[in-house]
């Protein structure tokens, strides 16, 4: 009876997420950690003003994910399984053992800041729901261009479909999707156009970056996003964070995935509640968890499920 732990992507950052942490002396530790690398005090890092930047967005993600993790894993309650969406995809490495937190934090810094150099402004993402992803690979495909790069960039759920491009073929597309009778169809916090060969040569740089550190095999299960299926070579590993920004994200497929595997329990961490409602379009409601919820009950809903006691 495996545990899925759930890392999220850009857009579920929120001001203070940091602050939020719960007290433990992992999430002590992980904040030195962070401050020693970074040369800053990551605290700083989740105030508004500093969110409006895709470096700090990421970094506070990655430091929560990992902060909230290592807490559930010295209380006993650590994951069999992991996967990330998109930036989400780094601190699951980290959790697997195949990146240490320190080169991590370096890499992820220098993610963000390729992506926020390439597309200071201009560009983004938006979502759909209620429209299939060949319903919105049409709808794309009418309004790509040069002029209007527009790309499906997220798969996140049979009826949740993201799109990377402009401002302009967003609006576009959110236009066209509505007509076509999506529910939704909104534009995400999002400053760049991730998920898409628009990404392709930060991609690229970073992967170079990437080849420089030392990888590790993984110590649990590493679901990737971007292959929907689970990586076991560390050299497999890196090369998927490295390129993961410029390819789709397959969520859906991952999540299905993960439970074909054996994983009966998915918890998101460090919570927040997006990836769980995604997750119970797979897995049985009340065997999805947010941490963000409380940690005490996620602790000890995984120690039952350990036990086989039920959910």
């Amino acid at each position: 009876m495996s545990v899925l732990f759930m890392f999220p992507g850009q857009g579920s950052q929120r001001v203070g997420m940091l602050h939020a942490l719960p007290v433990d002396p992992a999430v002590v530790q992980t904040l030195a950690e962070a401050g020693d690398v970074l040369g800053t005090d990551p605290l700083t890092l989740d105030a508004a003003e500093a969110l409006r930047s895709t470096v700090a967005v990421q970094l506070c993600l990655l430091i929560a994910g990992v902060a909230v993790a290592r807490t559930l894993a010295r209380q006993g309650a650590a994951p069999d399984m992991v996967a990330g969406l998109s930036i989400g995809a780094w601190p699951a490495a980290v959790v697997a053992g195949v990146l240490d937190f320190s080169d991590a934090l370096r890499l992820v810094r220098l993610r963000g800041q390729l992506m926020e150099d390439a597309y200071p402004s201009g560009y983004g993402m938006a979502v759909t729901a209620g429209l299939t992803e060949p319903e919105v690979a049409a709808i794309v495909a009418q309004v790509n261009s040069a002029a209007t790069p527009a790309y499906v960039a997220n798969l996140n759920a049979e009826r949740q479909i993201v799109v990377a491009g402009s401002d302009a073929a967003l609006t576009q597309v959110m236009t066209r999707a509505q007509s076509a009778g999506a529910s939704t169809a909104t534009r995400l916090c999002m400053a760049v156009p991730s998920h898409c060969p628009l990404l392709d040569a930060q991609a690229g740089e970073l992967a170079t970056a990437v080849a420089k550190v030392t990888a590790h095999t993984p110590q649990l299960t590493y679901v990737s996003s971007s292959r929907a299926r689970a990586l076991f070579r560390a050299n497999l590993i890196v090369e998927d964070l490295a390129w993961n920004m410029a390819r789709q994200v397959l969520w859906h497929d991952t999540l299905q995935h993960a439970l074909e595997r054996g994983a009966r329990m998915a918890v998101e961490v460090p919570g927040g509640g997006t990836l769980a409602r995604l997750a119970k379009g797979v897995f049985a409601d009340d065997a999805v968890l947010d941490a963000g919820s409380g940690l005490d009950a996620v602790r000890v809903r995984i120690q039952r499920q350990r036990r086989g006691d039920g959910l």
